[in-house]
């Protein structure tokens, strides 16, 4: 019994293997046309993509395109036309694709709507990175958030703040709202606001602050430092100041000119008001002069009758009246 059915599990092998090797043997004795074209087209496609993502890679670096740019579009084209020859491919060896393509339409819009918000960033990082809207070492300004750019991918923007901090912001972020980039002209404009009191000499502010700005060897000359009175408030006269300076000699500029200044003004007995509230003590009596005589009515008095309701049938009543002394006047001239 057990030779019986090894011996019978034996020949369904060797009746299974030589079914499929004669499938074998059938495929490529008839399809060898086809087999020629098949490997033909692979290595024809294999080198014609090699040879487009060369020419592609030496046009952008021509183009000064951002690294991270040249990156992202090139693996996706070749990531796209490897999977159009694989398509072709199984098409030469009668595969039917419609189904593929089906199934990859179907998986793509899964996870389309499943990654949208991640989609929109990486959309609006390509129109960020493709426009040179910002560039890492740039210090910007977006949605109340200030810091340099640190690094930019597809989906967020590293900034880093004054302060220290990491803030990583969505690229949607930075294309729907308002973006400062004080980095992108290389120079930029350090603005100041002097408040000082009434009684002191416009002309000795303006020269304390410019040479404060003066004395600072990040400051430049051209354009020149500049400062003007600007607002006459309630308890202060405000003064504008301005000088230039590189991008990055901003914070310093900008601290050493408010602390110097600040400095010069007690040195030189510049009084620096603040928000305060005069209160006098009176001493003097108050007098209230008034009448004596005693108010009287001299007009008749009247009274306010309230309105009279309408009668609602009175244009009946009257069309009525009207019809009776029509008939009376007729009865009079007929017994004349």
């Amino acid at each position: 019994m057990i030779l019986d059915a090894t011996a019978e599990s034996t020949a369904t092998e060797g009746f299974s293997f030589s079914k499929l090797w004669n499938d074998i043997v059938t495929f490529f004795t008839t399809q060898y046309w086809n087999i020629i074209f098949f490997f033909l087209v692979l290595i024809f496609g294999i080198l014609f993509i090699k040879l487009f993502i060369t020419i592609l890679k030496r046009g952008m670096a021509r183009g000064k395109m951002e690294k991270i740019a040249q990156s992202f579009i090139i693996n996706i084209l070749r990531y796209v036309l490897y999977l159009i020859l694989t398509l072709i491919l199984l098409s030469i060896i009668g595969v039917q694709i419609s189904g593929i393509i089906t199934a990859l339409s179907a998986a793509l819009l899964a996870v389309g709507m499943a990654l949208q918000d991640n989609i929109s960033n990486l959309a609006n990082g390509i129109i960020v990175v493709s426009s040179k809207m910002i560039r890492k070492g740039d210090y910007i300004s977006v949605n109340g958030t200030e810091g340099t750019v640190q690094d930019i991918n597809f989906l967020f923007t590293t900034l880093k703040t004054p302060d220290g901090k990491r803030v990583f912001i969505p690229n949607n972020t930075l294309t729907k709202n308002s973006l400062y980039n004080f980095g992108i002209e290389g120079s930029r404009r350090v603005d100041f606001t002097f408040s000082v009191a009434y009684e002191t000499d416009v002309e000795k502010v303006k020269k304390i602050v410019t040479d404060v700005m003066l004395s600072c060897d990040k400051v430049a000359t051209d354009p020149a430092p500049f400062c003007k009175l600007k607002t006459l408030n309630a308890s202060s006269i405000d003064f504008f100041a301005n000088c230039w300076c590189l991008s990055s000699d901003y914070w310093d500029v900008y601290y050493y000119v408010l602390e110097t200044v600040f400095n010069e003004f007690k040195k030189q007995g510049v009084s620096v008001p603040f928000a305060q509230t005069e209160v006098r003590l009176r001493t003097d009596d108050v007098i209230m002069p008034y009448k004596n005589d005693t108010p009287k009515r001299n007009a008749p008095e009247f009274k306010i009758e309230p309105p009279k309701e309408k009668d609602e049938f009175e244009f009946i009543k009257k069309a009525k009246e009207k019809a009776d002394e029509k008939l009376k006047k007729n009865k009079k001239k007929k017994q004349k």
